[in-house]
């Protein structure tokens, strides 16, 4: 996931529109949308004004959607994940969310593919492997 990728799901997370985002910014919608859609260099003062509104930090914004590492902790029995050790409420809450979004595109891209094979079905096409 890139940095345009991981500022536009941070943003519908909260919930914001392109131009709420680029008001609290005090940017106009358009330079805004263009930093989404990763058509623009965004400098760090930026990137650290974005990670600030969105409550967090820029370290917690670039690795936003990264995977985790994991360890074994005590009697390796237990696996604690190295984001989560010192998470905050609010932290656990975004990432619960996040996986939720994700969650429903795969549902939605599932269920558009399965639609894709009825209608190959249907049409009797042959249905070709990637």
């Amino acid at each position: 996931m890139n940095v345009s990728d991981k500022i536009r799901f941070m943003r519908q997370l909260k919930g914001w529109s392109q131009e709420e985002m680029a008001e609290k910014l005090e940017m106009s919608p358009n330079g805004y949308a263009n930093i989404e859609r990763g058509e623009t260099d965004v400098r760090l003062s930026r990137l650290e004004q974005i990670a600030e509104i969105f409550g967090t930090n820029l370290t917690e914004l670039m690795s936003f959607g990264e995977r985790s590492i994991l360890y074994y902790c005590g009697d390796n029995n237990t696996i604690t994940n190295l984001q989560t050790l010192n998470a905050q409420p609010e932290t656990l809450v975004m990432e619960l969310q996040k996986h939720q979004i994700l969650l429903q595109h795969k549902d939605k891209e599932i269920q558009y593919l399965n639609e894709i094979i009825s209608l190959l079905k249907k049409s009797g096409a042959p249905e070709q492997v990637p």
